[in-house]
Parts: C-alpha cells; structure tokens; sequence
C-alpha cells in the first residue's frame, strides 16, 4: 500500500462510485481538490501486472485520531482479503484511535459490511450520528460510527464528531 499518484485518482473516483451511494461522496472536483488538503491523504493497492488500482482508503489525519472517510476495493479483487490487509496496514500507519461511519444495519450487505469491520477490530458506538450532506442536490446520511481500540465515551464521541463534521464536512457545531 503507498499514497496514490494524481494519476490515479481517475480510477479511484470510479471505484468510489461503483461502491457508494450517491449521496455518500463529493463531486468529482471536490473530491479532487482534497488532494491539496495536508490532513488527507489517498492509499491505494496497485495492480503490479496491470494500469488497475486495486483498492483505495482515504484518510483523514487530526491530532488524536484518524478518520476513513471511504473504503474500497475494486470489484474485480474482492474477496481475496485484500481489504483486511489494507486495514491492518492502516491500523499499523497510524499511531492513534481510527474511526469510519457505516451504514446502519438495514440490509443484508449493510450487515455483513459491519461484521467484516468487527472482525478487523473495529467497535460499534451507539451514539446518534449522521453524516452530512456534501452538497445542496445530496441528503444527509444516518450512519454509525465505528472506532478501533474499543468503543468510546460520549464525551470522545461528540468531540471526533465534531472535527470531523467541521474538517471533512465543513458544517459546524457537530451536533
């Protein structure tokens, strides 16, 4: 796994696209103008036998946690384990507490998602949460958040919700 070239970004739109609802993702440019953002960052598995990006995970750096703000492999790669290992690495790279939103537990996919986060070490917290909407033409998300290191207080909660409904959503007040 190593930070994705700005060529590839074209690759890893598509990939995010395959695999979030509409609503879950900026725009093509937003996303794009993230790459200028220091606190973001893009990881990618390359295809060594191929121009193909494998898998991709963006995260979030903040001073005492990390944020995944989206997860994915390739369709053509999965089931092959290559998400756990991304985890693992990722879980390795950063020194703090790694925190992702989920989607609440309504499907059979949406189930087996959470299942596959649990068995790599992440907590469910059952606090209220919703992620925002990226723009005025997309809708605002019920979500769970799920945290590595085990679950946290309310307290930890509102404060990681907080900064990231500023930093990633910039929306205030993180209520």
């Amino acid at each position: 796994m190593r930070i994705a070239n700005e060529d590839e970004f074209d690759k890893i739109f598509s990939i995010m696209m395959e695999s979030f609802p509409i609503d879950e993702y900026r725009t093509y440019e937003e996303q794009k103008a993230l790459l200028d953002n220091p606190k973001y960052a893009i990881y990618v598995v390359p295809d060594a036998k191929s121009e193909n990006v494998k898998a991709f995970i963006t995260v979030w750096q903040f001073e005492d946690f990390a944020f995944v703000e989206h997860f994915a492999v390739n369709s053509v790669y999965r089931n092959q384990g290559l998400g756990s290992q991304m985890l693992r690495e990722i879980l390795e790279m950063v020194s703090c507490r790694l925190c992702l939103e989920v989607e609440l537990p309504k499907t059979d996919f949406a189930k087996r998602r959470i299942g596959f986060y649990k068995r790599n070490g992440f907590f469910e917290n059952d606090y209220p949460y919703i992620q925002p909407a990226f723009s005025e033409d997309k809708n605002p998300v019920p979500l769970i958040m799920m945290t590595s290191r085990g679950n946290v207080s309310e307290e930890c909660f509102e404060k990681m919700k907080e900064i990231i409904y500023a930093e990633v959503y910039k929306v205030g007040g993180g209520k």
